[in-house]
């Protein structure tokens, strides 16, 4: 992890503006690509508190785009999310559209980072047990710890089954 400064992002300027308690961390100041199976060891966090975020849309195309919050050591299971939000199909963005919708890089997006109302946030049910959580804090290499209900107010997110 890095003894730098973090660099400002879009979500921790959120949190800073909203005076919500976070720390964030930097594991990779060049911004590489790391898998989310990699931060929990490389930001030195108990692997249940992380999550990553995938960008997830209706197929076919209805309605505003998913940012799915789920444990990183786990894969999204579309059926079973599908079918607790009553939708028919549902597929995961190609990397290009993801990047598109969010106008971050893959491996950095976060919900905390995006335009309120213009994605449906969701958060897989496992985070309901948690206090806090780690999740990227909107660039490559990083990420920021925050409590969970802070999570879900400032994003309006809804728990769902995702995995």
């Amino acid at each position: 992890m890095s003894t730098r400064a973090p660099k400002k992002t879009q979500a921790v300027r959120l949190l800073e503006s909203k005076r919500i308690t976070h720390r964030v961390a930097v594991y990779d100041d060049a911004g590489e690509f790391h898998t989310g199976e990699e931060a929990p060891a490389l930001i030195g966090a108990p692997v249940e508190t992380v999550y990553k975020t995938l960008v997830v849309l209706r197929d076919p195309p209805a309605g505003r785009p998913m940012l799915l919050i789920v444990p990183v050591a786990r894969q999204a299971n579309l059926k079973t999310l599908a079918a607790a939000l009553g939708e028919k199909r549902l597929r995961m963005a190609t990397q290009r559209e993801a990047e598109t919708l969010t106008g971050m890089q893959a491996g950095g997006i976060s919900a905390l980072a995006v335009p309120a109302g213009r994605f449906d946030v969701l958060i897989d049910e496992a985070a309901r047990s948690l206090e806090m959580i780690h999740v990227s804090a909107g660039a490559r290499g990083m990420d920021v710890e925050l409590a969970v209900a802070d999570l879900v107010r400032l994003t309006d997110a809804s728990y769902t089954m995702a995995t």
